[in-house]
């Protein structure tokens, strides 16, 4: 850590450390404590330049009884865990996510009064804020290695931090958290911080909704309070209740691709844990709510709801609980493979707001707008923010096992062989079927089990709520027939739900050509008629820069969506781009804000999804204080973008670049 650290955040770390060394010591004796502070004096001063402590360190490392071999890499370990806990909380009490140079970080109040003097009015500014659709959807990494258990554990020793710097009047309450505090670290010593199964794609979803529990629940409120306070002195108005600016899709339990334990009896199983846990939540809100809501006051609408009692907004919410009950039991029932048997459930996001809704407005009509504007206002925000699955569920399958399907099929049925066809034929028998009502797919198929399970999948889909699931996404796409493929499963067995779908384009090769594939997919009118006015596409960051190198790819990347932003605007269509971003800079992450910011001028356009992973999700989200600046964040990069959008390059520019990307790929 560097000498200029903050004072706090440098008293912190000390005692965190110290903690652990006598916890270390109660275990395993001083003499080995002894043994860590050589090798970190050794490690100190070779980072300094020293050769021979270099040289000294290596030694003493060498000559390490194999026994001590993993207490001393736990113990390092342990410290950077803790060290990492002290600079999150430094972040959280400074409001500082993304390492920017001071003066950079973006701050929406500064970006509104920069929009006003461009000339955009106040209402186009609640417009674009209430307009504005940002997905982030959290993937699962397998380099998130730490433990839920020790997650929580962390968590608890921030919190005894934040006790313990505002003890200054009361010593003996700094006493009892610095006791909690060894009690913790003791704990997490003594916890085997290596998970020994891998994570199923069920605990990685359990792991996703944690994140949400345990953080975006509070910081969803408080972000949209921030708005709204935003708006109300650079406009004059509130952000409507409806408006979700930011929302949370997952691929945990849906994406498929490649892995073969993601199946579509994972994907229904993490859809019913998200209805499980989402009931759960709201429980609490509208416990709390028929607590504080004992009016008597109400307007006439919701009397003639509830009829003639003396509490009417506490009448309403009993309602609802039980309702937001049956549908924890039905979940729960559903989740054990028991049948359910009680009231009717809430199925939709609407049955859950309208309610409120109902309580939100008689409050303002009859004069209570502070009341109703205050727990209330957060419930209702949250309900438009994570409707009653918390996430939208994407899925993601790989295009040669549609194209499996499709050649089973049309070699079952006699119709020759769908992988020997040129994309001419492909597209002409796809687009024929959808056009056609009788279905395509016998009822007593017999295929194979990879071609079962895609079927399932569709199956699946077709037995939700629409708002439950996301994009479809296709990895490895290259032609229309790819999209048109997805299209057509969907209409034979996904039911009445329609999906976006998305290729994602990842490789250099791919990149180049998906304006043209798009294009060409656009262009049918079959397809035209099957999309309506949006249509979305996932650009992906890992593999193109694993194949091309970094600065090949990234231009690449931009040159892609330029043509992408210009097919669409020529066809009349809405384009929103995904972003595969991987976390760290080497798999294409990087800060959001100068990414946003970055991309081709109307491109962003108020629309945008990208992907988190898993250990950049614990850092920009695993904290409220964090996971609300993050979220500032991108509301502030989008709404720059797509108000104040970056100039095109220059044609010089242009020529440098390209010049550039080649010798990089060669």
């Amino acid at each position: 850590m560097s000498h200029d650290l903050h004072e706090s955040l440098r008293d912190n770390v000390r005692i965190l450390g110290d903690s652990l060394g006598r916890t270390i010591a109660d275990d395993l004796g001083s003499g080995f404590v002894d043994r860590i502070e050589a090798i970190r004096g050794f490690a100190k001063r070779g980072r300094q330049g020293d050769e021979a402590a270099q040289r000294e360190l290596i030694d003493y490392l060498r000559r390490l009884p194999d026994r001590d071999l993993l207490p001393v890499t736990r113990a390092f370990n342990q410290f950077l865990n803790l060290a990492n806990i002290a600079e999150q909380h430094y972040r959280a009490r400074f409001r500082r996510v993304e390492d920017y140079r001071p003066g950079t970080q973006p701050v929406l109040s500064e970006l509104l009064e920069r929009a006003r003097g461009a000339g955009h009015s106040p209402r186009k500014l609640v417009e674009s804020l209430s307009g504005m659709r940002v997905e982030l959807v959290l993937t699962a990494h397998p380099t998130e290695v730490i433990r839920r258990t020790l997650i929580q554990k962390y968590d608890a020793i921030d919190d005894c931090l934040t006790a313990i710097e505002s003890s200054a009047d009361y010593p003996e309450r700094g006493a009892r958290a610095k006791g909690r505090l060894e009690e913790l670290i003791s704990q997490a010593w003594h916890t085997d911080e290596i998970r020994h199964e891998r994570p199923s794609p069920v605990d990685e979803a359990k792991w996703g909704f944690a994140v949400i529990e345990n953080s975006l629940w509070q910081a969803v409120p408080d972000f949209h309070r921030d708005l709204d306070n935003l708006l109300l002195d650079a406009a004059g108005e509130r952000l409507p209740l409806d408006a979700a600016p930011i929302r949370f899709a997952s691929w945990m339990g849906g994406d498929r691709d490649g892995n073969p334990n993601v199946t579509s009896r994972v994907t229904r199983e993490v859809l019913l844990l998200g209805r499980w846990m989402a009931a759960d939540l709201y429980l609490r809100d509208l416990e709390q709510l028929k607590a504080e809501l004992s009016m008597w006051k109400a307007n006439s609408a919701l009397k003639a709801e509830v009829g003639e009692v003396a509490e009417p907004y506490r009448e309403l919410l009993r309602r609802l609980l039980s309702r937001v009950e049956a549908t924890r039991d039905w979940a729960k029932a559903s989740l054990d493979g028991r049948a359910y048997d009680g009231g009717p459930i809430i199925e939709s996001r609407d049955q859950l707001y309208a309610p409120l809704l109902a309580c939100y407005r008689s409050l303002c009509d009859v004069g209570l707008d502070t009341i109703a504007n205050g727990a209330l206002l957060d419930t209702l925000r949250r309900v438009a923010v994570f409707g009653v699955t918390l996430t939208k569920l994407d899925i993601r399958q790989e295009a040669g096992r549609h194209a499996q399907v499709m050649e089973e099929l049309t070699d079952g049925l006699g119709l020759g062989h769908y992988r020997e066809w040129s994309e001419a034929q492909r597209q002409a028998f796809l687009l024929e079927e959808l056009a056609s009502r009788r279905p395509l797919i016998p009822r007593r198929w017999e295929c194979s089990p990879e071609s079962r399970e895609v079927i399932d999948t569709f199956r699946v889909i077709a037995t939700e709520q629409a708002e439950a699931l996301g994009t479809y996404i296709i990895s490895m796409a290259g032609q229309p027939s790819d999209v048109l493929v997805v299209a057509l499963l969907m209409k034979e067995v996904g039911g009445e739900v329609k999906l976006p779908i998305a290729p994602l384009f990842e490789t250099l090769d791919d990149l180049n050509h998906a304006g043209d594939a798009i294009d060409r997919l656009l262009s049918l009118p079959g397809y035209r008629r099957l999309c309506g006015e949006r249509q979305e596409v996932m650009i992906g960051y890992s593999d193109s820069a694993k194949d091309a190198g970094q600065l090949a790819a990234a231009w690449a990347q931009y040159r892609a969506q330029e043509t992408l932003v210009e097919v669409c605007e020529r066809h009349g269509v809405d384009l929103t781009l995904f972003h595969g971003r991987g976390g760290t800079v080497g798999r294409g992450g990087g800060p959001a804000h100068a990414a946003i910011l970055s991309q081709p001028p109307g491109s962003v356009n108020g629309s945008l999804r990208v992907t988190e992973q898993g250990e950049m999700i614990r850092f920009k989200f695993g904290q409220p204080e964090i996971a609300l600046r993050s979220m500032e964040i991108y509301a502030c990069a989008v709404l720059e973008a797509t108000l104040l959008p970056p100039p095109a390059p220059e044609p010089h520019w242009r020529e440098e670049m390209d010049r550039l990307a080649e010798i990089a790929h060669r």
